[in-house]
């Protein structure tokens, strides 16, 4: 399975799969531009149904707030239009999609019930009203993935994909037909599958629709995700390049482009893309709307990219101020996306801060956050392992990667448990990095040579470590080079131009006896953080004062 957009949520608590909300949310506006308020822009969406004409513009910004994950709410428009018109049978439609959040996880037993039972609500308003073939198509294809009957998630998700096709093909006009079916494409992609061929079907539909229809926020979302994975990010530019000025009112539009940005080294594109999504977040908790939990997800992305520019102390303040925006955000009254999710954010991001910044003995003395739960604390025993290895502590190694397996079992068992693959990753890294530690540097090479060819497959977190980037580290403790250099060639292939990279390329290439390469990937360094005008990382300076030498070398990276 390719890692999807949002893939950094996915070891995050269940509880973003929302419950019921009463609140009346504001109607809409003029068919296509869909706003509660004048200055909102969620994009333009067409959806005819049979419910009253009054229904129309909200439905409609209930079908926008969908395309841009905004479930919160979403699920308070369609609530509000299920009580303002009783007989709109796709009111109780849209209530049910909120519930089954495609790429976010998996619904719970709680939100199985809860769609299952609007669903059901839907079937009867349609069985009993004028309720067109279109509406019942949409309504049968949704009840396919709530059925009682259905045993797995992933049967679920295959019934839903199977009926949406038969809908796009039975409605080729529909545009958020198209849309939907797109998406059920790639959600349906099973743990193990890395074919691309899912996402090469989704592609077809949404790249030419989103010629046709360039303010269609659903299209420029989906195709986002569709390439949120190092072999198709670079199809996904143009989509990021615009998505956020198609949905400018929604934090997560706002941000979303950042993961194409992440894939492909545009740190500067993507420090403004969440930049923007903070914003949008601050705005709509000082307004006492849904999305102000978006921030977490955005100051995740702001983090990475900070420390790739080497804006070291932006990073740091942001890592640590976590904590306290996890737990305002999960004190916020009501439900809200990702509200809950803090204590994922602040384990992932402590870690992640301390092991690119090398600071080992910080990284082994990580502690979970208070109020993780069982299997939000990967990330922390992660990092003590990682460090441990470097340390050379085998007992905190061993202790790590019991951590880390319990974790993984839980993980198993809970709404997430497809995504246990991708731990499966972080655990053969901590298998290297104990092998290392006890000194078997063999068993910890071809550790993490299967960690590396996993995760080449899968993809990488967005926020994330490359393991073939681990496999060089480990090459060049063991002297060598030359090796170390081929494993840093692919890692920034794959992930472009994260700082560590380049500055282990070329130290690599340093030891190797290549100056000339070695100063041209110290070059590309110092070029992507104002030659380190923020940041005291010794690597980093001398990366900047080799690349300032007189002698003659390439301006650009390495090939």
């Amino acid at each position: 399975m390719q890692v999807k957009a949002c893939l950094t949520l996915l070891a995050l608590t269940a509880s973003t799969i929302l419950q019921a909300q009463n609140t009346q949310p504001a109607p809409g506006a003029e068919h296509h531009h869909h706003h509660a308020e004048a200055t909102e822009k969620l994009g333009s969406v067409s959806f005819p149904t049979s419910c009253s004409a009054k229904s129309k513009a909200p439905i409609e910004r209930g079908i926008a707030l969908l395309h841009s994950f905004g479930y919160t709410e979403a699920h308070m428009q369609f609530e509000a239009i299920a009580k303002s018109d009783p007989q709109c049978a796709m009111a109780h439609w849209g209530i049910a999609m909120t519930d089954y959040q495609e790429l976010w996880g998996q619904p719970d037993a709680d939100s199985l019930k809860a769609g299952a039972e609007e669903m059901a609500k839907a079937q009867a308003l349609a069985a009993s009203s004028n309720t067109t073939p279109r509406e019942k198509a949409y309504i049968t294809a949704l009840s396919a993935f709530f059925d009682p009957a259905t045993l797995t998630f992933q049967q679920r998700a295959d019934a839903y994909e199977a009926k949406m096709n038969e809908l796009h093909a039975s409605f080729p006009e529909d545009v958020e037909g198209a849309a939907f079916d797109a998406l059920a494409i790639i959600a349906s992609v099973s743990p193990d599958d890395t074919s691309l061929t899912h996402e090469h079907q989704a592609l077809s539909i949404l790249v030419p629709l989103f010629t046709a229809h360039p303010d269609h926020p659903g299209l420029a979302h989906y195709i986002i995700h569709t390439c949120d994975t190092p072999a198709l990010a670079p199809e996904g530019l143009e989509a990021a390049r615009h998505y956020a000025a198609i949905a400018p009112s929604s934090a997560h539009a706002l941000h979303m482009p950042g993961h194409i940005f992440a894939r492909l080294g545009l740190w500067q594109e993507d420090i403004a893309s969440n930049i923007a999504s903070v914003k949008a977040s601050d705005a709509a908790e000082a307004a006492h709307q849904p999305g102000a939990a978006h921030t977490m997800h955005a100051q995740e992305f702001l983090v990475y990219a900070y420390l790739q520019v080497g804006e070291d102390e932006k990073a740091r303040e942001l890592s640590y101020r976590m904590r306290s925006i996890s737990e305002h955000m999960h004190a916020m009254p009501g439900m809200d996306d990702m509200k809950d999710d803090g204590p994922f954010f602040d384990n992932e991001l402590r870690a992640v801060y301390a092991l690119e910044m090398h600071d080992w003995k910080t990284a082994a003395a990580l502690t979970p956050a208070p109020d993780t739960n069982p299997y939000e604390a990967f990330d922390t025993y992660w990092g003590q392992g990682i460090a441990a290895g470097h340390l050379h502590d085998a007992a905190l190694a061993k202790s790590a990667l019991a951590g880390l397996d319990r974790d993984i079992e839980v993980l198993k068992t809970s709404p997430m448990a497809s995504y246990a693959g991708h731990l499966d990753v972080k655990r053969n890294e901590l298998l290297a990095w104990q092998a290392f530690a006890e000194d078997h540097s063999d068993d910890a090479v071809a550790f993490l040579r299967k960690a590396a060819d996993q995760q080449d497959k899968l993809g990488q977190m967005e926020v994330d470590i490359p393991a073939r980037e681990m496999l060089g580290d480990l090459l060049l403790m063991e002297r060598k080079p030359a090796e170390a250099l081929a494993e840093y060639r692919i890692a920034l292939k794959l992930s472009p131009n994260r700082l560590n990279g380049l500055l282990s390329a070329g130290k690599a290439a340093q030891q190797a006896g290549q100056p000339d390469q070695a100063r041209a990937w110290f070059k590309a360094a110092a070029a992507q953080t104002g030659n380190a005008a923020h940041s005291h990382r010794a690597e980093l300076l001398e990366a900047v004062k080799a690349s300032s030498a007189t002698q003659t070398a390439s301006a650009h990276q390495p090939k």
